[in-house]
């Protein structure tokens, strides 16, 4: 938690911050429609190594915001496109769902407790730990699971969720990055019906997840939601563009390789988020105050 560091190092958006946050939505969306990657593992990344902020600990947490703000505009439309496909199986999705949003909400709240240099180094490690999955999944291809193996019951669904909704909370993610693979792999569902749920549920819990996240940025880490709402606005048409641009390029280009290359992207980025802190001015822990000591600037 960084309050009071947030405040006294405000950062006021410039039009150049806006254009970068929409080059970012843009390969977001781009990147997501290629290769199914989660906007969040692109967008919050991206704005911290592009957006130098004064104080990059509470910054992150209004990264996260605007991230999962882009979650909730570019989930329901998703959402809606599988529901007229009749991909959606709502048996399933009425379990996952209130489990994933209590613990959305608990996620949040613990990030909020969780200096940002701590976060950022756990999104990396979690951004690396996709990267390296995905490579493993395109170099050993998995068959389509029959329909007759499912294994939908009511414990595995909760689990599902509630796992999902705690990560997605906590690191500022949709959620269908960690919710597709453990029902492809858990509950054995086809792709199809996997991925549509995952966007059902996340329709409804993004919405949760961003709203709690935007109403704690100024009490807990002295940042105001408008900055949020600024990143957020200049990322999600982009990331509406980039993503029907990556869904068309998809049945042209070897998926394969596409899903290879974004792995090896993926990686860098994780490498690279992983060493922001300490490699430059502003960067690194605030220094600690000593018990019950309050520091002069911060009641300026």
């Amino acid at each position: 938690m960084e309050r009071g560091a947030g405040s006294r190092n405000r950062r006021v958006l410039e039009l150049s911050d806006v254009l970068i946050a929409g080059v970012i939505g843009l390969a977001a969306g781009l990147l997501g429609g290629l290769a199914g990657v989660g906007g969040s593992m692109v967008m919050i990344p991206g704005l911290a190594l592009a957006l130098r902020d004064d104080d990059p600990a509470a910054a992150h947490h209004v990264y996260m915001a605007a991230a999962m703000t882009v979650n909730v505009i570019v989930s329901l439309p998703a959402a809606v496109r599988h529901h007229k496909a009749g991909a959606i199986r709502f048996d399933l999705a009425r379990v996952i769902l209130p489990a994933m949003a209590v613990m959305i909400v608990v996620g949040v709240l613990i990030s909020n407790r969780i200096h940002g240099e701590q976060l950022q180094k756990l999104l990396a490690g979690f951004i690396a730990g996709y990267a390296l999955y995905t490579m493993y999944r395109v170099v050993r291809k998995h068959p389509e699971p029959a329909a007759d193996r499912e294994r939908t019951d009511a414990g595995r669904l909760i689990v599902i969720g509630g796992l999902t909704g705690l990560v997605a909370g906590l690191l500022g993610l949709g959620g269908g990055v960690l919710m597709v693979p453990l029902t492809l792999v858990v509950c054995r569902l086809p792709i199809r019906n996997a991925i549509a749920v995952s966007s059902a549920v996340m329709a409804l819990t993004a919405v949760v997840g961003a709203s709690l996240k935007m109403a704690t940025l100024g009490p807990e880490h002295g940042r105001p939601a408008l900055e949020a709402v600024w990143l957020a606005a200049a990322m999600a048409p982009t990331a509406f563009v980039g993503g029907w641009l990556g869904a068309s390029l998809t049945h042209r280009l070897p998926l394969g390789g596409v899903r290879l290359a974004v792995a090896v992207l993926l990686l860098i980025m994780a490498v690279r988020l992983a060493g922001v802190f300490g490699s430059g001015p502003g960067s690194g822990s605030p220094p600690a105050a000593e018990p019950g000591v309050v520091n002069a600037e911060e009641g300026v």
